[in-house]
């Protein structure tokens, strides 16, 4: 990580603080993945919210693929009015609030609760926040470096979004999260004086995820800053649907891009299956506790910006398609793998009663999962990038969340039906093979080095 700055000429100091502060947002969003959507809340809500590890993974995919709906109807739209008036500052600010509030709403998520639904709104608020926030802060992507730069950026960008996932997580481990026995990771109580019979320790993840953000977006909105006049009006509806409608219209002429919007649909939402769900699996087929889901995202986090660093660096050498490909056949197997591991067998092989194999089995699953999904997401929005025209980045990443927020719900829900219908979390897992399949063939019409080079 020594030369993230080098991303930027050195001889440009507003540059080189642009891309930092532009690679902070990485920084400061991703505790929502890691904390509340796979490591801590969610295996949370499974075990301790609701007491049916089946009905609640069930419960959670249909949430959250309801809120993939919401986002895949307005993203395009949203994007071609940023394009449109250059307004993506404060679409970010906006999304940023909703992420602060429905992230520390999720303090009220007891033991036992009575109601789930409304924490399953709360928390699919902070997600649309996230999701959106991300959309216009991958848009300046172009701006900030010439073109052979812009793979080494978003992969360091990424990189040190998993930095800020392994700190926030050790954090929350040591110093909050608390066991079944009352204590955290290293043996305290939760400090704060927290309650762990309450598990107000666990709950606190939600608080500390909003704070943890605000704190780190700090230098984003210090340092990043528009590159073109922006409009005094909000650009209206009518218009960015227009706009939209004119691209939309140009995909049959463009079959690269058109292909890999297919692709990345199909593979994102197959890898967001596996981070949604990782945790709760755990929870459910190894029975899992909240330490030993933390250290497996650790791990997991640890090897995702270790590649993703990596992952740019091959990027810039090759271009995004190669990595794109690698890590696609990497995960498609990886998720094969991790339906075999139960507690008394590794790969279908039947394991002693007690053994420690299937742990560091699933531990070294983690860890590959972690490293192929951090360059895969890196070089996904370079890809991205090479594809679209320099007027059209923002809607062009509504397009990229379409694409991906219109299938969104199909793996959640894919995975709460058939984990539903099967009554076996581990069957249930299993839609997400066949996505990772499918994003690989229709990446094969891909030309990685973009249509308008």
């Amino acid at each position: 990580m020594t030369d993230i700055a080098t991303c930027a000429p050195s001889t440009d100091n507003a540059l080189r603080r642009r891309v930092w502060g532009w690679m902070m947002f990485d920084f400061a969003s991703q505790p929502y993945n890691t904390l509340l959507l796979t490591f801590v809340f969610g295996p949370y809500f499974a075990s301790a919210v609701m007491d049916d590890p089946v009905v609640a993974q069930s419960a959670f995919g249909f949430a959250i693929g309801l809120a993939g709906l919401l986002m895949a109807v307005s993203a395009p739209v949203l994007g071609a009015m940023a394009d449109a008036s250059g307004r993506h500052l404060t679409w970010i600010r906006f999304f940023s609030v909703l992420y602060v509030l429905g992230a520390a709403a999720l303090w009220f998520a007891v033991p036992g609760a009575e109601s789930v639904w409304p924490i399953l709104l709360a928390f699919c608020v902070g997600l649309v926040g996230m999701e959106f926030a991300t959309i216009f802060t991958n848009a300046m992507l172009p701006t900030l470096g010439p073109p052979r730069e812009i793979g080494r950026i978003s992969g360091s960008g990424w990189a040190l979004g998993y930095v800020g996932g392994v700190l926030s997580l050790a954090i929350v481990l040591t110093l909050f999260a608390e066991s079944a026995a009352g204590v955290t990771l290293i043996g305290l109580e939760p400090i704060l004086g927290l309650d762990p019979a309450t598990r107000e320790g666990t709950r606190f993840v939600g608080p500390f995820t909003a704070l943890w953000y605000i704190v780190f977006m700090v230098p984003f909105f210090l340092w990043v800053k528009p590159v073109r006049p922006v409009a005094a009006t909000v650009t209206p509806v009518a218009e960015a649907l227009r706009r939209l409608a004119r691209t939309i219209r140009s995909l049959p002429a463009r079959p690269s891009f058109t292909a890999y919007l297919g692709a990345s649909m199909l593979y994102r939402d197959a890898l967001n299956g596996l981070y949604t769900f990782g945790g709760i699996y755990t929870a459910g087929v190894l029975g899992w506790g909240a330490i030993d889901i933390g250290i497996f995202g650790i791990v997991a986090a640890i090897t995702g910006a270790i590649f993703a660093w990596i992952g740019g660096r091959a990027d810039r050498a090759r271009g995004p398609k190669p990595v794109i490909v690698t890590c696609v056949i990497v995960l498609t197997a990886v998720s094969l793998g991790a339906v075999s591991v139960t507690p008394v067998s590794v790969l279908t092989i039947p394991v002693d009663a007690g053994s420690s194999l299937p742990t560091v089995a699933f531990y070294v699953i983690g860890a590959v999962i972690g490293a192929a999904g951090g360059a895969l997401q890196a070089s996904s929005r370079t890809m991205l990038v090479r594809l679209v025209a320099p007027s059209h980045v923002t809607e062009g990443f509504g397009l990229y969340a379409l694409a991906g927020k219109a299938t969104a719900f199909l793996a959640p829900m894919a995975i709460g039906f058939v984990t539903l219908i099967s009554g076996s979390q581990r069957i249930g897992v299993l839609p997400v093979v066949g996505l990772f399949i499918l994003g690989l063939i229709l990446l094969m019409w891909v030309r990685s080095e973009g249509e308008h080079a």
